[in-house]
């Protein structure tokens, strides 16, 4: 009986048929995708747009280039100088002659202004003239543009002899112009003023100098402004 169930079972492997290899798989090609384009980006200002004390590669515009590279926004052109004011930044703009027009343009001024305890009249009317120069870089589109508000430098390391809530006061209503003044022309405005309000315990948000940023704090104002920067680029 064992013999012929033996028998039976070496029958039926001997009549199986041998496995074929199934078919090879095959994805269909993807279509590359297509290259963003080229983004050119201005980035107008003073000292914390030029970075003071910190390497190129920290300044707040140039990190926001590196995040938003693969949206195709380009290393920025920048007109900015330390010390700068509305007024000065306008007549270097005027100087540099740069006819070029972007697809992203960014503005950040008006500490100077305070600093140096001009009237907050005078920085709303040529701020208004500042963001008409910005529009036109942009190619009419103020739509393309953002501005950036004042840091608050009385809560920076800097401003210990100074009279820090009245520093604060009056960034508060240079901000309070600008952002009116932003809104009348159609330009994007970005409040980073309550980051640096909250930066002062932490010596590494600061530049050597105590009173400008470090490339770790700014990189916080780039994140901030790189979601602004693609819905303006939509």
């Amino acid at each position: 009986m064992r013999l012929l169930v033996l028998f039976f079972l070496l029958l039926g492997f001997g009549c199986t048929e041998p496995a074929t290899d199934p078919a090879p798989r095959t994805t269909p090609p993807q279509a590359p995708k297509p290259a963003a384009a080229q983004i050119r980006y201005l980035a107008l200002g003073d000292s914390y747009t030029i970075g003071e004390g910190v390497p190129a590669t920290d300044r707040w515009g140039v990190q926001l280039a590196q995040l938003g590279q693969s949206d195709g926004i380009q290393p920025p052109d920048i007109i900015a100088r330390t010390g700068w004011t509305t007024a000065e930044l306008q007549q270097a703009i005027r100087a540099a002659d740069n006819r070029n027009t972007y697809e992203l343009v960014s503005l950040m001024i008006g500490v100077n202004n305070q600093y140096r305890g001009q009237p907050v009249a005078t920085y709303r009317t040529e701020l208004r003239e500042l963001l008409q120069t910005a529009i036109r870089f942009a190619g009419g589109r103020p739509g393309r543009v953002f501005m950036l508000s004042i840091p608050d430098w009385g809560r920076s390391p800097y401003a210990r002899n100074h009279d820090q809530e009245q520093i604060t006061a009056q960034i508060n209503q240079f901000n309070a112009a600008a952002q009116q003044e932003c809104r009348q022309a159609g330009v994007t405005y970005l409040n980073i003023t309550d980051l640096t309000r909250t930066a002062a315990p932490d010596a590494t948000q600061f530049a050597p100098d105590g009173l400008h940023y470090s490339g770790k704090h700014m990189q916080q104002w780039a994140q901030l402004a790189l979601p602004v920067a693609r819905q303006l680029l939509q």
